[in-house]
C-alpha cells in the first residue's frame, strides 16, 4: 500500500504543476512551434513539461529522503540523492534555456555533460556487470580520489566512471530522439519505472528504497502523461525528454547494474536510435539533424495514427522489459539478440509496406 498512496501522492501533485507549468510556458512564450516537416502538431503547444516533471519528482524525493526513514538506507547514501537532484537542475535549466533560445548544438550538450558528471562525481556508477557465461566482470579498476567530503571519499574509478558516462549519456539521448509523437517518451518511461521497481522488489535485488524512487518517477511521468497523451496540450521539452533517460539510466545502476534489464526495455528505442544514427553518418548527414526516420514516424507512414503508434511502441516495451523479468543474464543476452533480430523484421517490413503504399499498383487499387 505504501508504494500505491506515494505513487498517488506523485501522480496528484505531476497534475497540478504540469497544469502551472502550461500556463507559465504561454505566458513565457516557450511554445513548440509546428514546421509541418516533421513536427506534426498544428497549433503551438507550451513545452515546460519538463519543468512539473522535475519538481513533482524532486520534491516528493527531497521528502522521502529527508523526512522519513524510506529511502537512506543501505547502500543508498545521501550524495546519492543530491547528485540525482542536482543533475536534474541541470538539465531542467538547460533544457528551458534551449526551448527559449533554440541553443546550437555545442552549447546543448553542455548540460547533459555536467549532469552525468555530477552523478559520475558523486560515485553512483557501475562497478561490474555479470558475465553471461558466468561470473562477474569488475570494472572497479585504476581508482582516483579527488577529495573527501564529512568522512566519504569522492573518487574517480576510470573503467566504471567511463561506462557510467557513457551509459547514461547514451540513455538520454535515446529518450530525446525518442520524443517525436504525443505521450511516447512519458508512457515509455512509466513503463520502464515499473519495471525497474519490480526488479527492485524482487528477492535477488531486495531494495525496496529503490523501489520508491522508481515509484515516485513512474508517478511524476503518469500525472505529467495525462496531459501529454494524443492530443497533447504540453510537451516534455528538451529538459523533459533528456531527465527521463538520466533518470531511467540512473536507477538502473542503483538497482543492482540492471543494465541488461534497461537495455531490454529501451531496446527498440535504442536500437532505433542506433540505426538512425548509422543512417546519418553513412549519407554524411550530421547527427543532430532531425528527420523522420524514425520507428515511431515509420509507423504513420503505413497508416497508424499518433495513439496507435504510440500504443504500439508501449506494448513492445512492456513485453520485452516485462519478459526480462524472468530471465537470468544469460536469457537477457538471448533475448537483446531476438530483440536486434526482431527490430530488424519489423524495420523490413515497415519499409516494404510503406513502398507498397507509394507504389502504383496501390494507387490503382484505391
Amino acid at each position: 500500500m505504501l508504494y500505491i498512496w506515494v505513487f498517488i501522492f506523485t501522480f496528484l501533485l505531476s497534475i497540478i504543476l504540469t497544469q502551472l507549468a502550461g500556463i507559465l510556458a504561454l505566458k513565457l512564450n516557450i511554445v513548440d512551434q509546428p514546421d509541418f516537416e516533421r513536427k506534426i502538431h498544428k497549433t503551438p503547444i507550451p513545452l515546460l513539461g519538463g519543468l512539473a516533471v522535475f519538481l513533482s519528482f524532486g520534491a516528493c524525493l527531497y521528502y522521502f529522503t529527508f523526512y522519513t526513514d524510506l529511502i537512506l538506507f543501505g547502500f543508498i547514501v545521501p550524495k546519492y540523492i543530491v547528485a540525482i537532484l542536482m543533475a536534474g537542475l541541470v538539465i531542467t535549466i538547460g533544457g528551458i534555456l534551449d526551448d527559449k533560445y533554440n541553443l546550437k548544438a555545442k552549447y546543448q550538450i553542455i548540460f547533459p555533460l555536467a549532469a552525468v558528471l555530477i552523478i559520475v562525481v558523486c560515485g553512483v556508477g557501475v562497478s561490474h556487470i555479470r558475465n553471461p557465461f558466468g561470473g562477474i566482470i569488475s570494472f572497479n579498476n585504476w581508482q582516483f580520489i579527488l577529495f573527501w567530503f564529512q568522512g566519504i571519499p569522492y573518487k574517480i574509478t576510470l573503467v566504471a566512471d567511463l561506462f557510467t558516462f557513457l551509459w547514461l549519456l547514451g540513455m538520454m539521448y535515446t529518450t530525446k530522439l525518442l520524443d517525436g509523437l504525443d505521450g511516447l517518451v512519458s508512457g515509455v518511461t512509466v513503463i520502464g519505472a515499473l519495471i525497474i521497481a519490480f526488479v527492485a522488489l524482487s528477492t535477488t535485488v531486495a531494495q525496496p528504497n529503490t523501489a520508491l524512487m522508481a515509484i515516485i518517477l513512474a508517478g511524476a511521468f503518469a500525472g505529467f502523461l495525462l496531459f501529454n497523451f494524443n492530443p497533447a496540450k504540453i510537451f516534455l521539452g528538451e529538459s523533459g525528454s533528456l531527465f527521463a533517460g538520466l533518470m531511467l539510466g540512473t536507477l538502473a545502476i542503483i538497482s543492482g547494474s540492471k543494465v541488461a534489464t534497461t537495455l531490454l526495455i529501451m531496446g527498440i528505442p535504442i536500437l532505433d536510435v542506433a540505426w538512425v544514427i548509422l543512417r546519418r553518418i553513412f549519407k554524411k548527414v550530421p547527427i543532430s539533424y532531425a528527420d523522420k526516420k524514425h520507428l515511431h514516424f515509420r509507423l504513420l507512414d503505413i497508416g497508424f495514427n499518433q495513439r496507435q503508434a504510440v500504443i504500439f511502441m508501449y506494448c513492445l516495451t512492456a513485453l520485452f522489459g516485462g519478459i526480462s523479468l524472468f530471465f537470468s543474464t544469460y536469457g537477457k543476452l538471448i533475448e537483446l539478440i531476438v530483440l536486434a533480430f526482431f527490430m530488424l523484421i519489423l524495420a523490413a517490413i515497415l519499409v516494404i509496406m510503406y513502398k507498397y503504399k507509394n507504389s502504383p499498383i496501390y494507387e490503382q487499387k484505391k
